[in-house]
């Protein structure tokens, strides 16, 4: 079987990559660098030909409302175009958990960015193709960035919102997991095994790292600016459980990170 993944040398794609690659399918890791643009058309005929199944992992640029929009419908409309010319069988997008309860703030948050993936998940419904969609919570791996969001001086002011992170590798084998499956026509939700709230979670990274910048809990419930709740973030009922513990990741990070 081959299998196209869009944004294949990101951090998802490139892993998405290497666990069908070692199943023994034949895989096309598609970015611009390899010469398919998803934005302009270029190389996309050339690199689906004769794939059965498309995996969509590529991120907009920026996380601004146009931009990202920008990105989403046009790079959706070019690759999801160019999947029925080459008779693609199977459609697989990664999205967020929450995405349809995290586009409702203005200016200065979020929520833009969010709004742009509702719009590639409408074209994917829409297309006619059969498709998964996998709803991600976010990844240990963004940790860091959370924690830039909320940092002024010496100090990191963060909402205690619920969230339920999960590590790349777990999204990962996620994704796989799908591609190498039948289309649902619907969504799957994914999420780490253990729920952690924003603050805290933030809290045992920077201590784990050697951070000396001190966690002050926020009484507005924010996520990079938009308005959240206890469920804002985390999965419904019954979701498919990453494996890897966020203390586990944290230790392993450390040890990688060692002289």
């Amino acid at each position: 079987m081959k299998i196209v993944v869009i944004g294949g040398t990101g951090l998802i794609g490139s892993k998405v990559v290497n666990i069908v690659r070692e199943g023994g399918h034949e895989v096309v890791s598609a970015s611009p660098s390899s010469g398919v643009n998803t934005l302009t058309g270029e190389g996309l005929a050339e690199a689906l030909a004769g794939a059965q199944v498309v995996v969509d992992v590529a991120n907009s640029p920026s996380f601004e409302d146009k931009p990202a929009m920008d990105f989403f419908e046009t790079s959706g409309r070019n690759l999801l175009a160019a999947e029925k010319t080459a008779g693609v069988k199977h459609h697989v997008a990664l999205s967020v958990v929450g995405t349809d309860r995290l586009t409702g703030s203005g200016p200065g948050s979020l929520s833009g960015y969010f709004r742009a993936k509702m719009a590639q998940e409408n074209l994917i419904k829409a297309s006619r193709i059969p498709f998964t969609i996998l709803h991600a919570t976010q990844f240990f791996e963004f940790a860091k960035n959370i924690a830039q969001s909320g940092t002024d001086s010496s100090t990191v002011r963060l909402s205690s919102v619920l969230m339920q992170p999960m590590a790349a590798d777990d999204v990962a084998a996620a994704v796989a997991e799908a591609a190498l499956g039948q289309p649902v026509n619907g969504m799957i939700e994914v999420a780490g095994p253990d729920q952690i709230r924003q603050d805290e979670l933030v809290r045992q990274y920077l201590s784990a790292t050697g951070d000396p910048r001190k966690v002050v809990t926020d009484d507005k419930p924010l996520y990079y600016g938009i308005e959240v709740n206890d469920q804002s973030l985390v999965p419904g009922a019954n979701p498919r459980l990453g494996k890897i513990h966020f203390k586990d990741w944290l230790k392993r990070s450390a040890a990688q990170k060692a002289p």
